[in-house]
């Protein structure tokens, strides 16, 4: 829950790791069904702390991707391995991020803003998010070269994952994975993420731009060498 909380006040991509330790004391669908509404309650926090400061044409072209990559995931749930998922966005992942290490401390403006590829990412996020719960590294693999100002980024990745998680509980829902034993851990693990989320909030505000944009890259290779190990370790099952 602590990993959660840091992630919805700022430092984005950590929380990709609660699902598979939390999978490791209950089965992998009930983890992700226990930490979404936990999710849902820290995105208000992240959402309402950073609200001032976002950036209007990114969500613009990435949210109805996601949309479309919620459905899409959904629908293919039975047919596409998450495993096969996790692999690929792992290793683009720590490609991309090994790649953005070496220019965080470019100067000068970012790539420039994309409509097409806005809307790509969305898809991807959302569908990766749906179908394993790694919706931040597409999203992250967009927006990073962007260099939006710190606070703007943050603000952007907290709502864009709170549309995202929001319009995932439909399907949870569909696909029957909310039950009262979930519902009440998710509560019991509440004031822990809540806590948590503030805690990282505090954090993140006296972090500098540089060493901040440092730290996401480190995240995203983490993050996805976390997708790779555990996507590579299921296929060769």
């Amino acid at each position: 829950m602590v990993l959660v909380g840091l992630a919805k006040g700022g430092f984005a991509g950590v929380g990709t790791l609660a699902t598979p330790l939390l999978a490791l004391a209950v089965p992998p669908v009930q983890a992700a069904a226990i930490l979404l509404p936990i999710l849902i309650v820290q995105d208000a926090v992240s959402v309402w702390v950073f609200r001032k400061s976002w950036n209007k044409a990114v969500l613009a072209v990435t949210l109805p991707g996601a949309v479309a990559g919620i459905v899409l995931g959904y629908a293919l749930a039975a047919w596409v391995p998450a495993a096969a998922v996790e692999l690929a966005i792992g290793v683009i992942s720590i490609l991309f991020g090994l790649h953005r290490l070496r220019r965080v401390q470019e100067q000068g403006g970012g790539r420039p803003h994309s409509p097409l590829l806005g809307v790509a990412s969305g898809v991807v996020s959302g569908f990766t998010s749906q179908i394993s719960h790694a919706g931040a590294p597409p999203f992250q693999m967009y927006v990073l070269p962007l260099r939006l100002p710190q606070f703007e980024f943050i603000g952007t990745s907290a709502i864009f994952f709170a549309a995202v998680n929001w319009l995932k509980v439909p399907a949870y829902v569909a696909l029957g994975q909310f039950d009262h034993v979930g519902l009440f851990a998710s509560l019991a693990l509440m004031p822990v993420a809540l806590a948590s989320t503030w805690a990282g909030v505090w954090l993140v505000r006296r972090v500098p731009a540089e060493r901040f944009f440092r730290i996401i890259c480190v995240l995203l290779l983490a993050v996805g060498a976390r997708l790779a190990w555990e996507g590579a370790a299921q296929l060769l099952r």
